[in-house]
């Protein structure tokens, strides 16, 4: 597993990875049955700061995804979405490396909070959001699949 990590790479994505990008959270998407999805147009708020896209990919193949955007309802917050890593790529560390690169970005940018929501069928997910500090609050969306809602205070992370 070390050797593997070491392998892993995290990139944030510009405008020239549009289509790399698309492909995978197309594929993110199509794995959790995803209903309400971005079109071409809205999925480029991704590449326009403060929003940000991140791709990872293991010796230099496309392994995984992670987006965050600002929450516009929220002063100081914004949001996780689409970490998606490819199934034959799990259990390496790529998931922690995405959110980290999110985590970072998100301190640097001065947001105070990261939201995200997700699902009971995605447990694992729920428990590697809880592991990273993530804790659950009261709805802050109308995702109508979400059923689980969580927050991580950037504040207490100094």
């Amino acid at each position: 597993m070390r050797s593997e990590k070491k392998r892993v790479k995290v990139v944030l994505a510009h405008p020239p990875d549009f289509e790399r990008a698309w492909e995978i959270v197309g594929e993110y998407n199509d794995a959790v049955g995803v209903v309400e999805r971005d079109d071409r147009v809205s999925f480029l708020e991704y590449f326009q700061p403060p929003g940000a896209l991140w791709l990872a990919e293991l010796d230099g193949a496309l392994a995984g995804c992670v987006a965050l955007r600002p929450l516009e309802l929220r002063q100081a917050a914004c949001e996780v979405k689409r970490l998606y890593v490819r199934p034959q790529r799990r259990g390496i560390g790529i998931a922690a490396a995405l959110m980290e690169a999110v985590e970072q970005y998100a301190r640097a940018e001065r947001f105070q909070f990261i939201y995200l929501d997700t699902f009971e069928v995605l447990a694992a997910a729920v428990r590697f959001y809880t592991n990273r500090g993530y804790a659950e609050v009261d709805r802050y969306n109308d995702n109508p699949q979400a059923t689980i809602f969580m927050r991580l205070d950037l504040r207490a992370l100094g």
